[in-house]
C-alpha cells in the first residue's frame, strides 16, 4: 500500500520491522523503488540474493526494468547473467524486459539478439524491438520490423505505431510517417491519440512543414495537450517561425502558467526574430515570477558499477575530473576543426548579464 501511494520511506520503515520477509516482500519493495526511478532498488535486489534468496521472474523483470530506467549497462549485464544461469531466458516478459533495457542502455546490438533469440512473441516483444530501433535513429530496421509483424499475423497498436511515427520523425522521414498514420486509422481503425498527434505534430515541425503541422493541430478532433502545443513550439524555434511560435507558446502557458522553459523559448524565439518589445514582456514576466533560470538539466554516467550524476559546469568530486574535461577540450577542438556553426540563433539570451 505505501509503496503504490509512493510512500516509500513508510515502506521501508515496516520492511525493516518485519521479523520474517519472503520472496514477495522483497519483490514489493523492490518495484516500489523501480517505479520512482529509485537506484535503491538495485541495491534492494543485491542484498536479497546475499541473503540467500532465489529471484523470480517477477524480481528479474523488476530489476531490467530499474536497469532501464537508470541506463546502467553493467547491472543490466549481470541481471541478464543471473536470468541464463536460472534457465528464464524463455520467459516472455523477461525478454520482452531485456530487449527494451538494452536499447534504453544505448545497446541496440544487443536488444536485438535478444529478440532474434526468443522461441515465442508478443505484441509487446515487437513493440519494445520497433521502440529500440526508433529511439536510435534506425528507422528503416524499425519499419522493416513493423512489416514483418504485421505478416506474421499481430495486429499493430496504438503504441506500436507511435514507435514507427518517432522512428520516421528522428530520421526525417516524413512522407513514410504520414503513411503510418494515415494506415493506423483507415486500415486498423486505431484512432490517434494526443501522444501520436504530438508525434505527427514533430514529424512534420522537424521538416520544416510548421504550417501543415499547425493546419493539423486545427483539425484535431480532441483540445491539444501541453505536448502537442510544445511539439509545434520547439519546431517554430528551430525554423525561426515567431508567429506560429508566439501562439503555441501562449496556449502552453495557458495549460501551465509557471512553465520556466516555454518563457526561455518564447523569449529567445522573438530575439531571434528581432521582436525586442516581446522579448522584453517574457523576460519581465519572468523576473516577475521569480524564474529568472531555467532549471539546469542534469545527465549520468556509470563507471564501475557506480553512477555519477551532474549538470553542465558541474566540478564532481571525482579523481578523474581533469581527464573528463581534458578529453571535453579535445572534443571541442576537433568539432571546430570539422565544421563552422553559426551558433547566433541558438544563443540563450539573458538580459541580466547581457549575453
Amino acid at each position: 500500500m505505501y509503496c503504490k501511494c509512493n510512500c516509500l520511506s513508510e515502506a521501508y520503515t515496516h520492511f525493516l520491522d518485519m521479523r520474517a520477509r519472503d520472496l514477495i516482500t522483497w519483490n514489493t519493495l523492490i518495484a516500489g523503488y523501480e517505479r520512482c526511478g529509485s537506484l535503491r532498488s538495485l541495491h534492494l535486489f543485491s542484498q536479497m540474493v546475499s541473503q540467500g534468496l532465489n529471484p523470480n521472474c517477477f524480481t528479474f523483470t523488476t530489476a531490467a526494468a530499474a536497469c532501464a530506467n537508470l541506463a546502467s549497462w553493467n547491472c543490466g549485464q549481470q541481471i541478464h547473467g543471473g536470468i541464463l544461469r536460472r534457465g528464464l531466458e524463455t520467459n516472455i516478459a523477461l525478454a520482452n524486459a531485456l530487449i527494451d533495457m538494452y536499447a534504453k542502455c544505448g545497446n541496440v546490438k544487443d536488444s536485438c539478439r535478444v529478440f532474434t533469440e526468443m522461441p515465442r512473441r508478443n505484441l509487446i516483444s515487437w513493440t519494445s524491438m520497433t521502440n529500440g530501433y526508433g529511439s536510435h535513429g534506425y528507422a528503416n530496421e524499425a519499419i522493416g520490423l513493423f512489416d514483418k509483424m504485421v505478416k506474421s499475423g499481430v495486429k499493430p497498436d496504438q503504441v506500436v505505431f507511435l514507435g514507427i511515427l518517432s522512428a520516421c520523425s528522428h530520421s526525417g522521414l516524413v512522407d513514410e510517417g504520414l503513411k503510418y498514420f494515415k494506415s493506423m486509422v483507415t486500415d486498423y481503425s486505431i484512432k490517434a491519440n494526443q501522444e501520436i498527434y504530438g508525434c505527427v505534430v514533430d514529424l512534420l515541425g522537424r521538416a520544416g512543414r510548421v504550417k501543415e503541422a499547425y493546419q493539423l493541430i486545427r483539425k484535431m478532433p480532441f483540445k491539444p495537450d501541453e505536448s502537442v502545443w510544445g511539439a509545434l513550439l520547439g519546431a517554430c524555434k528551430s525554423h525561426g517561425t515567431s508567429y506560429l511560435g508566439g501562439l503555441a507558446g501562449k496556449k502552453i502557458l495557458d495549460l501551465r502558467p509557471n512553465g520556466a522553459e516555454t518563457y526561455v523559448l518564447l523569449s529567445n524565439i522573438y530575439a531571434a526574430d528581432g521582436n525586442w518589445d516581446e522579448f522584453a514582456k517574457m523576460r519581465k514576466l519572468m523576473r516577475g515570477m521569480g524564474m529568472n533560470k531555467k532549471e539546469a538539466a542534469r545527465s549520468w554516467i556509470e563507471v564501475r558499477n557506480q553512477v555519477y550524476s551532474f549538470f553542465v559546469g558541474d566540478k564532481m568530486s571525482c579523481d578523474d575530473i581533469e581527464l573528463v574535461y581534458a578529453e571535453l577540450e579535445s572534443l571541442a577542438q576537433h568539432m571546430n576543426e570539422s565544421c563552422v556553426v553559426s551558433m547566433e540563433d541558438h544563443l540563450l539570451y539573458d538580459m541580466e548579464d547581457g549575453t
